[in-house]
């Protein structure tokens, strides 16, 4: 599977998650001043070459020096700027954890803490320059949203909600050109997941990037075993959307997840861990990363060699239906 073909006639090929987010916040710096990336020599690979060109007075450079970012972010806004501090995934959420921690959670201050290249999007650079540990790290923070949007559309929803949010967000974005997953359901808000795809007999929950082989793997279940599968959104992996946990849990029928994330800390244990203490007892597997040295390549060939595919999914969602 080729995360920058589409496979399915009845998609649309979008943008890289990155442009819309560079897109948008310069649409939102036309009209508000208060608008101020800020970024550590990422500038290009955050397709921000052309925000700095047009508005020079509402971006910050600090260099390779995450921990400053972070600090000047949260002074901008601190100072009632609107900041957005945008690095690699992997840097800013484990160089900066501290300021994260201090300066922007525990000080409340509302910083967009913008992750890019995120997960294995780096591929081939390694485990180095792999962010697979973020959401596990700052789910154990009080006071931030984290979100992963999976298409175009939601990560412009995402880049709007956050200008007009006052509390600190953390969200991530990968590299690859990603298809609108679901055109007739144009519903977003932090904390409540969106379904892009209807189904009965089983529940695949993913975030970011590995919403669309999940959305495939479904349509694959269904093709060639008849098994309808509702394929959820779960943008927002804190606070997590447990209203819609427990509805799709409450039939009793198998749930897995799938997260371009190392398999603890993320989002499968966040769903797993709700679920058990609520008293559901369904099938449950969870699909990312394992704890291990990560194999290295692309993101595709990461992504195969761990079965976070179309083919790995179906895989994984017909056996735990047959258990």
């Amino acid at each position: 599977m080729e995360l920058d073909k589409i496979e399915e006639k009845d998609l649309k090929m979008g943008k890289a998650n990155q442009e819309v987010f560079s897109e948008t916040l310069q649409a939102l710096a036309e009209t508000d001043r208060n608008i101020i990336a800020v970024t550590s020599d990422s500038r290009g690979s955050g397709k921000l070459v052309p925000f700095g060109q047009k508005y020079p007075n509402q971006i910050v450079e600090v260099g390779i020096a995450e921990q400053n970012l972070v600090g000047v972010a949260a002074g901008l806004a601190s100072a009632g700027k609107k900041a957005f501090a945008v690095s690699p995934a992997c840097f800013l959420s484990a160089r900066a954890l501290e300021q994260i921690k201090n300066d922007v959670c525990y000080s409340d201050n509302p910083v967009t803490l913008v992750g890019i290249s995120a997960g294995v999007s780096y591929g081939a650079l390694g485990t180095t320059h792999h962010s697979l540990h973020d959401f596990a790290v700052l789910r154990a923070i009080n006071n931030i949203i984290i979100v992963a949007p999976a298409d175009n559309f939601e990560t412009e929803q995402v880049v709007l909600l956050a200008a007009k949010t006052n509390k600190p967000i953390y969200m991530r974005y990968g590299k690859k050109a990603m298809p609108f997953l679901n055109e007739d359901n144009k519903t977003f808000e932090f904390g409540k997941g969106r379904v892009v795809r209807e189904g009965i007999d089983l529940t695949i929950i993913a975030t970011g990037e590995t919403v669309y082989p999940a959305w495939l793997a479904a349509k694959k279940l269904e093709d060639a075993n008849g098994i309808k599968t509702t394929v959820v959104s779960m943008h927002t992996i804190k606070p997590l959307d447990v209203e819609l946990l427990e509805k799709l849990a409450s039939n009793g029928k198998p749930i897995v997840t799938v997260e371009e994330h190392m398999v603890n800390g993320g989002l499968g244990e966040a769903c797993a861990s709700h679920l058990f203490q609520k008293g559901f007892k369904n099938p449950f597997q969870i699909m990312g990363i394992p704890d291990e040295y990560t194999v290295t390549g692309s993101q595709v060939d990461i992504f195969n060699h761990y079965g976070i595919s179309k083919n790995g999914i179906y895989k994984t969602c017909l056996e735990l239906f047959n258990r």
